[in-house]
C-alpha cells in the first residue's frame, strides 16, 4: 500500500471520528458510520486501527502529546516565575482558542476510560513538573511568595485556564453572548488568569 496515501487515509478516519465522537458521544458511535463518513471502506478501517478502542487512544494521544510537550518545556524554562506563569497561561489559552474542542473532546475520553487513562503515555504531559514545584518552593523559602503546595497551585492554575472553555457553551447562554462576545470573554481571560494567580502568590 502507499504510504503516502495510507498516511492520508489514516488521518481523515481520525479527523472524522474525532468529529463525531465530539457532536455525538463516543460511545454513540461506530466504526462503520466513522468509515462512511469518512469515504473509507469498512475494512480498511480495521486494518488501519483494528478496534474503535485503537482508534480512541491514537486520537487522545494526538490531540494532547504536542501541545502537552509545549506546555511542559515551558515549566522547565530557566525563566522568572512571574514571567514563566504569563506565558504558560498565554499559551495554554492559545492553543485552546484554536482548538475549543479540545476540553470537552479530552474530558469524555479521560472520564470514560478512567482506570486506563494513566498508562496513556500522553496523559503525563498534562502533569505538573518538578521543575516548576521546586521553583515555587524555593521562591518561598527565600520569601519572594508565600508558602503554597505546588500541587495545589498546578492545579488551581490550569482549573482556571480550562474550566471556561469546558463550559463556554454555558456560558454563552447565560451572558447571551454572540459568538464575538464569547472570544472577547475568553480572550479576557488571559490578564484575568494571570492575576489572580499572581496575587494569590503574594506574602
Amino acid at each position: 500500500m502507499d504510504t503516502k496515501h495510507g498516511s492520508a487515509t489514516r488521518l481523515k478516519l481520525m479527523e472524522t471520528a474525532r468529529e463525531l465522537f465530539i457532536a455525538k458521544g463516543v460511545d454513540r458511535v461506530g466504526v462503520r458510520e466513522i468509515a462512511t463518513k469518512a469515504g473509507v471502506n469498512l475494512s480498511l478501517m480495521n486494518y488501519y486501527f483494528r478496534s474503535k478502542e485503537n482508534l480512541l487512544e491514537e486520537i487522545f494521544e494526538q490531540s494532547i502529546k504536542d501541545n502537552g510537550q509545549v506546555l511542559r518545556g515551558i515549566l522547565n524554562e530557566d525563566l522568572p516565575l512571574e514571567e514563566k506563569i504569563y506565558k504558560y497561561v498565554n499559551t495554554y489559552i492559545d492553543i485552546l482558542t484554536e482548538d475549543p474542542l479540545l476540553v470537552p473532546f479530552v474530558l469524555s475520553i479521560i472520564h470514560r476510560n478512567a482506570e486506563q487513562a494513566p498508562r496513556l503515555k500522553a496523559v503525563h504531559t498534562l502533569y505538573n513538573t518538578e521543575t516548576f514545584s521546586n521553583q515555587l518552593k524555593h521562591e518561598a523559602e527565600v520569601g519572594k511568595i508565600r508558602k503554597i503546595d505546588p500541587e495545589q497551585f498546578f492545579i488551581s492554575m490550569i482549573s482556571l485556564i480550562l474550566f471556561p472553555f469546558a463550559i463556554k457553551w454555558l456560558i454563552g447562554y447565560r451572558m447571551t453572548f454572540t459568538p464575538g462576545q464569547m472570544a472577547k470573554f475568553l480572550e479576557d481571560r488571559r490578564e484575568h488568569v494571570y492575576d489572580m494567580l499572581i496575587n494569590s502568590l503574594r506574602p
